[in-house]
């Protein structure tokens, strides 16, 4: 069984996904977390400074090792019999505690670095992220539901390449659409509503001055996310997707599209 989690109210955690200092991404961690901390107790998950292990294994799946069962089932046994590692309890305590997610990350390969996916994969346990049925309708508390609910997420992400190039008619895809996994296939799924993303492009080709505004317009942006409206999902309770899980054919006819999924499109 899942257990909700209420985020501590004025609590944010920020999870950083680069390798180097003194980088743009750096620049944009130091600045953004100061101004946050303004209006949120900020807590830092610096996944690549704390040695974070993003690689899923045995460690994870409980006592004794070896154990016959899902990867999904077994993690979610050693959560509730509190036998995941110390690493992961750490952060499931951080992302318990916050009511502000912020995960910031360069796109590599068009999506989050690995190390990014391997805290996902390690942290959004079974029976601490999801796990249970909705009692009433008898659905999974999932998309839009789950033991996460409550919370926004913010996604600062660096992208080499120019808003033609990753735009709705992009050479390299609409970004929204690239990171249609993370924001409803991973966030949404356990409950997470996303804002929407703060993109800084030609994040390679910046000069000082290209920096210093870059920094600038976060900081600009993070004084308002308190009152920010997030994207709206549809929510799998709700019934627009029936009992088969594809959104029903009376909604949005003819369109196949990820923008369907988006309740406001009503």
């Amino acid at each position: 069984m899942t257990i909700v989690h209420p985020p501590e109210p004025g609590t944010a955690l920020w999870v950083y996904a680069h390798p180097r200092r003194g980088s743009l991404n750096d620049r944009l961690l130091q600045a953004g977390t100061k101004a946050l901390s303004q209006q949120y107790e900020v807590a830092v998950s610096d996944l690549w400074a704390q040695g974070f292990d993003p690689v899923l294994s045995e460690r994870d799946l409980g006592e004794p090792s070896g154990r016959e069962g899902s990867i999904a089932d077994l993690a979610g046994e050693a959560h509730a019999r509190g036998q995941l590692p110390a690493d992961v309890r750490e952060e499931q305590a951080k992302l318990a505690a916050a009511e502000l997610l912020v995960l910031q990350f360069p796109l590599w390969w068009y999506g989050p670095p690995a190390i990014l996916k391997g805290w996902f994969d390690r942290v959004l346990t079974n029976g601490f992220a999801y796990g249970d049925l909705d009692p009433e309708l008898g659905v999974p508390r999932r998309y839009g539901d789950g033991g996460l609910v409550g919370r926004k997420a913010l996604i600062v992400v660096t992208a080499g390449e120019d808003e033609r190039s990753v735009g709705r008619r992009g050479i390299s895809g609409d970004l929204d659409s690239l990171l249609f996994p993370l924001t409803h296939g991973i966030l949404w799924y356990v409950g997470i509503e996303a804002l929407d993303l703060h993109v800084v492009h030609d994040a390679d080709a910046l000069g000082l001055d290209g920096v210093e505004h870059q920094v600038e317009r976060l900081v600009t942006r993070l004084g308002g996310v308190a009152a920010e409206p997030a994207r709206r999902f549809r929510r799998l309770r709700d019934g627009d997707y029936g009992n088969t899980r594809a959104l029903r054919e009376d909604l949005m006819p003819g369109r196949t599209d990820l923008g369907i999924h988006l309740a406001d499109h009503d």
